[in-house]
């Protein structure tokens, strides 16, 4: 036997510490920094510069607060809706794919519009965006309550579906006559498009509608009803079920929130920046929204600045690639880094560090 001596050791805790509950973020966040530092190393460059491309840059101007906004605002409504999914227990992972549903449906009242329509298509488009993705998500909810079927695997896999469906129309009927033979819609006309709410930039109404979900979000865990229900599923269900709680209206209620509000961030982002349908609409936000979702305690203020940190590495990844030639692929890794650091954080909940403890290991 060999006896080895460790500098610390983790000792669980006699209850969950509060302060390390929101701590942990912070320090997942620092620990990714300081990760991307050496990663800017490795690849040759100076880490000083690189994290200064990667953080300072985008903040710098105006119109740099305003770009972070703008991606921010698809990160906040995915999460928001993930947030009521988490809160009851339900797992759903398929936003990316309720997301290009409503780009879809949204896109599609878009495209009905003309040169001399008004801005009432502008929340006609919200609202077949919200129908969108709420019927994507209704798919799930119906498969979970009536099969039993696992909402992992079903709202994951028909992010594919949506994908391919997409793909279908802008190949083929929906495809823009004019567009060279590449795969997309005509430009929307200026009626269906998304309003700017700073002039001089890209920022738009949907940075509103997100802001309101949060709200929302917020107003209905404090003061709701449906908000209590939906806690108390998810932290005890039997109590729930002795409660009187409806499992089954509950399941389908977060469900089809969380779609509805994923569709609306495919909506505003079809009818804003990108102003058009096309193959590829979302770099991957309904799956990002997830990390947004824990980074931001499945609190609607948490959630907000969670997705402004990671609008960041967005911007800043395609900085990256632009002002110092590194991958594109930066963006990704940065979300992986500060999900592998905030779920070692998360570990400190539960478990204090203690020194010097002492570990017998066999030969």
């Amino acid at each position: 036997m060999t006896s080895l001596t460790l500098p610390f050791m983790l000792v669980p805790r006699v209850a969950p510490s509060r302060a390390m509950t929101w701590l942990s973020p912070l320090l997942a966040i620092v620990l990714t920094l300081a990760a991307g530092a050496l990663l800017f190393a490795l690849m040759g460059q100076d880490p000083v510069q690189g994290l200064r491309t990667f953080l300072w840059e985008p903040l710098a101007t105006r119109r740099g607060w305003s770009e972070l906004a703008l991606r921010a605002t698809p990160l906040i409504l995915c999460a928001t809706g993930l947030a009521l999914c988490f809160r009851a227990n339900i797992w759903n992972i398929g936003a990316e794919g309720q997301l290009i549903a409503g780009a879809i449906a949204g896109g599609g009242v878009a495209l009905l519009a003309t040169a001399t329509s008004t801005r009432a298509f502008v929340p006609a488009i919200i609202v077949a965006a919200a129908a969108g993705g709420a019927a994507w998500a209704a798919i799930v909810a119906w498969l979970r309550d009536r099969f039993h079927a696992n909402e992992i695997l079903v709202s994951l896999m028909l992010v594919y579906v949506a994908q391919l469906l997409l793909s279908w129309l802008v190949h083929g009927a929906w495809k823009d006559p004019d567009g060279y033979g590449f795969p997309q819609s005509r430009l929307f006309e200026p009626a269906a498009r998304m309003p700017i709410v700073l002039a001089g930039t890209r920022l738009n109404l949907g940075f509103i509608v997100a802001l309101a979900s949060a709200l929302l979000l917020w107003l209905m865990f404090a003061r709701g009803a449906i908000g209590f229900q939906l806690k108390v599923a998810g932290l005890a269900p039997r109590a729930a079920r002795y409660a009187g709680f409806s499992e089954r209206r509950l399941a389908w209620f977060a469900l089809l929130a969380c779609g509805a509000l994923a569709g609306i961030a495919g909506g505003v982002e079809v009818a804003g920046p990108v102003g058009q349908l096309t193959p590829t609409i979302s770099p991957g936000y309904g799956f990002a929204a997830i990390i947004v979702t824990f980074v931001g305690r499945l609190h609607p203020l948490g959630i907000v600045l969670a997705a402004f940190v990671l609008a960041q590495f967005y911007i800043g990844g395609e900085l990256a690639q632009s002002r110092l030639g590194l991958p594109s692929a930066l963006s990704g890794v940065y979300q992986g880094l500060l999900l592998f650091f905030l779920l070692a954080s998360d570990t400190l909940i539960m478990n204090r560090v203690v020194r010097r403890a002492r570990l017998v290991v066999a030969q």
